[in-house]
């Protein structure tokens, strides 16, 4: 991967590929591309900030086919659709299931060159999004159930002798517990607690 970004690349057109991937990585872009949905099934690797180019008509997998896998597989990576041809039902269908753009041969540089740019921003911002979540859940995988339960109350907006009584303990032992569940998340106020604890949906992880 270089500094600027990866791209797949998944066109069944030989001289498209060939003339676009030079230009991409002398441009700084680490490019691999692919003839065939299936051979980027088979064959690719995730890598991050990325985005895939993605051609909607394709003899052996359509455009929309392919997305549906890497949505299946779990691969966040974003598309870009790239056509000569395509039905408005097609179009909108790929941007409902998350593509991020949708280009026309013959395109102009630019636009792809900022769609290309956009995407790897977006994959950056996600990539860092999802690095932040893992972190939060193996901070919370760190509190002890009690912690938990005193944890998932803080959220709900109760003070510290609401939740006593709601635990059967005293106002003083939850101070307790409150300072341990805001060190070992690194936490300064109850706030930022739930606002980690909303984005990492740790609300899913309470009984675990």
């Amino acid at each position: 991967m270089t500094k600027a970004g990866h791209i797949y690349l998944i066109d069944d057109d030989e001289s498209m590929r060939t003339s676009l991937s030079r230009m991409l990585r002398e441009l700084g872009y680490g490019v691999e591309d692919f003839s065939s949905a299936r051979t980027f099934l088979d064959h690719s690797s995730p890598v991050a900030p990325a985005v895939i180019l993605l051609d909607m008509q394709m003899p052996d997998m359509t455009g929309l086919d392919l997305q549906e896998k890497i949505l299946q597989l779990g691969r966040k990576t974003p598309i870009i659709f790239v056509s000569g041809q395509s039905h408005p039902h097609q179009i909108v269908t790929g941007l409902k299931k998350g593509a991020l753009d949708f280009l026309f041969k013959p395109f102009n540089l630019e636009d792809l060159l900022k769609a290309v740019a956009d995407a790897l921003e977006f994959d950056l911002r996600q990539l860092k999004r999802i690095s932040k979540e893992v972190e939060t859940k193996r901070d919370y995988g760190t509190l002890t159930p009690r912690e938990k339960e005193v944890c998932f109350w803080l959220v709900k907006g109760l003070l510290n002798k609401d939740i006593a009584v709601k635990l059967g303990t005293t106002d003083a032992t939850i101070k307790v517990h409150k300072a341990r569940v805001m060190d070992k998340i690194h936490v300064e106020s109850v706030q930022v607690l739930v606002v980690k604890y909303l984005e990492s949906s740790l609300g899913n992880l309470q009984n675990r």
